[in-house]
C-alpha cells in the first residue's frame, strides 16, 4: 500500500494546536533562502554597476599636477609590486617561476586600470588573489607565512581600496568589503596547517581604508556643492539687486515723466479758456492732446505697478511718491549728512549753473549718494572729494568721487568685503542715460568712481533703425 505526504494544512497537529516542528523548519529555511537570494542579487548589482566608468580620478581638479597624481601613484605601485610580488611568491612560498610571475602581474598591473575603472580593476585583482590563495594551498612554503593573502597582495589590495573609495558609492564599497571578509572566512575554514591567517588583517585594513577614502570623498562633494550653492546665491542676489534698482529707477522716472505729462494735460485742457479766439478745430486738437496725455500717464502707472515688488508696495504704498526727486542741487545736503557721519567730504560744483535733463540730474545724485554710502561702509573716516563739473564743450556732465586711504587710527569698517551690488545700480543708471562709468581702487589706496553723463538724455529713435554696415547684405 503506497503512502503520500499530506500538505502542511492537512498534517495533523499536536494537542496544543501547533504545526509539527518539521513544517516550521521548512518555512524558516524558505525565508532564509529567499533573503539570501535577495542579498546576492543586490550584491551582484552593486558589484557590477560602476560609477562613471572611463572617467579618470580627480578629473574635476583645477591643478594640472593634481589630475596627473593618480597615474603617477598607480604606476609607482604597479612597478614596485610586480617584481616584489613575483620574488615573494617564488622565493618565499616556493611557487614556480612562470606561475609566480603571472600571478604577480595579475595582482599589480590592474592598478593602472584603477585610475579610470576601479571596480573593473577590483574584479581582476580579486580573482587573481583568490587563485593565488588556492595555488598556495598546494605548496610547501606556506608553512609559517601569511595566508591566504601574502604581504604584497595586501599592499596592492589596499591601494586599490583607496581608488575604489574615491570613486564608487557607499553601497558598492560595503559590498566589496563584505565580499573580502566572507572570502577570508571561507579560506580560514580550509586553512593549510602551520600557516598564519591574514584574512582578519586584510578585512580590518581594507575597511579602514574604505572608510577614510569615503569620508574624504563625501567631504569634497559637500564642499563642492556648498561652493555651487554660494555661487548660485551670489548670482541670485546680484539679479535681485539689479531688479530692485530697475524698479526704483522706474518709480523715479514715473515721478519725473508724470510731472511733465500732467503739465501737458493741464495746458491742453486750459488752452481754450486761457487763449481767446481759438478756432473749433484747434480746441478739438487740444482736447485730443489732453486725452492722449491722460492715457499715456495711466498706461505708465499700470506699467509701474507691474514693476513694483511686493516689498516696495508694503513700504511705499500703492500710490506714486509725492516727494520731489533729488538732483545736483541737493548734493550739498547729502554731503552735510555724510560729514556728520564722520567722513570729511569736499564738494566742488560747476561755477556756471547747469540744467540737465531730469533723468541725468537724478542719476548724478544717485551715483554720488551710492559712492558716499560705500565710503561710510568700507572706509569710515577717509577724506573724500566729490566733484561735479561740465566738459569743455558743455555737452557732458562729469561726476567724480574719490576717497583716500583712511588715516590711522580709523574705526573698523562696517563691511569688510563688498558685494559690488551698489556698482550694479550705478552702471544701470549710467546705461539708462547713455553715459560711461569707470570704477576701481587707486594705486596708493582708496577708491575712485567716475561717471560721464550727457546733459541731455538721449531720445530713442521712433522710426526704422538705420542700416549699419554689419546689417547690409
Amino acid at each position: 500500500m503506497s503512502t503520500r505526504s499530506l500538505p502542511p494544512e492537512d498534517e495533523p497537529t499536536g494537542d496544543d494546536g501547533r504545526r509539527p516542528v518539521r513544517t516550521a523548519a521548512l518555512r524558516a529555511a524558505r525565508h532564509v533562502l529567499r533573503a539570501a537570494r535577495s542579498a546576492l542579487r543586490v550584491l551582484a548589482t552593486e558589484l557590477g554597476t560602476p560609477t562613471r566608468p572611463g572617467t579618470p580620478l580627480f578629473d574635476s581638479a583645477r591643478g594640472r599636477w593634481v589630475r596627473r597624481l593618480p597615474y603617477v601613484v598607480a604606476f609607482g605601485f604597479a612597478v614596485s609590486l610586480l617584481p616584489s610580488g613575483a620574488n615573494v611568491l617564488g622565493n618565499d612560498y616556493g611557487v614556480a617561476g612562470g606561475l609566480a610571475g603571472a600571478l604577480a602581474t595579475a595582482q599589480s598591473v590592474p592598478l593602472l586600470l584603477a585610475v579610470t575603472r576601479p571596480l573593473q580593476a577590483w574584479w581582476v585583482m580579486f580573482a587573481a588573489n583568490v587563485v593565488c590563495a588556492v595555488v598556495l594551498t598546494g605548496v610547501d612554503g606556506v608553512a609559517g607565512r601569511p595566508w591566504p593573502w601574502p604581504p604584497t597582495v595586501i599592499v596592492g589590495y589596499l591601494a586599490l581600496m583607496m581608488a575604489l573609495s574615491v570613486r564608487e558609492r557607499r553601497r558598492t564599497l560595503i559590498a566589496v568589503w563584505l565580499t573580502t571578509g566572507v572570502t577570508g572566512v571561507l579560506f580560514d575554514a580550509v586553512a593549510p596547517e602551520r600557516s598564519q591567517s591574514s584574512s582578519v588583517l586584510m578585512f580590518v585594513l581594507s575597511g579602514v581604508v574604505l572608510l577614510l577614502g569615503a569620508a574624504l570623498r563625501e567631504r569634497g562633494d559637500a564642499q563642492r556643492k556648498l561652493q555651487e550653492q554660494e555661487t548660485i546665491s551670489e548670482a541670485e542676489r546680484a539679479r535681485r539687486t539689479l531688479l530692485e534698482e530697475c524698479t526704483r529707477i522706474a518709480r523715479e522716472l514715473h515721478d519725473v515723466v508724470a510731472h511733465h505729462m500732467s503739465v501737458i494735460t493741464v495746458q491742453a485742457d486750459s488752452a481754450p479758456y486761457r487763449i481767446s479766439g481759438i478756432p473749433q478745430e484747434a480746441q478739438e486738437e487740444f482736447g485730443a492732446i489732453a486725452t492722449s496725455a491722460r492715457e499715456s500717464l495711466a498706461e505708465m502707472r499700470r506699467l509701474l505697478g507691474v514693476l513694483r515688488s511686493e516689498e516696495t508696495e508694503r513700504q511705499d504704498g500703492p500710490g506714486p511718491e509725492r516727494a520731489p526727486q533729488p538732483g545736483i542741487g541737493q548734493l550739498a545736503k547729502l554731503v552735510e549728512a555724510t560729514v556728520r557721519a564722520g567722513v570729511p567730504v569736499e564738494l566742488v560744483l560747476p561755477e556756471e549753473p547747469v540744467a540737465p535733463e531730469p533723468a541725468v540730474d537724478l542719476s548724478a545724485y544717485r551715483i554720488v549718494q551710492e559712492a558716499l554710502a560705500n565710503v561710510v561702509r568700507h572706509a569710515p573716516g577717509a577724506p573724500t572729494r566729490v566733484s561735479v563739473t561740465t566738459t569743455g564743450d558743455g555737452a557732458r556732465l562729469t561726476v567724480l568721487v574719490v576717497n583716500e586711504r583712511p588715516a590711522p587710527p580709523m574705526s573698523a569698517p562696517l563691511e569688510t568685503s563688498g558685494t559690488g551690488h551698489g556698482l550694479v545700480g550705478m552702471r544701470e543708471r549710467v546705461r539708462l542715460v547713455d553715459g560711461t562709468l569707470d570704477t576701481g581702487p587707486l594705486p596708493g589706496g582708496g577708491f575712485r568712481v567716475a561717471a560721464q553723463l550727457p546733459l541731455s538724455a538721449p531720445i530713442p529713435p521712433t522710426g526704422p533703425h538705420p542700416v549699419k554696415d554689419s546689417d547690409a547684405p
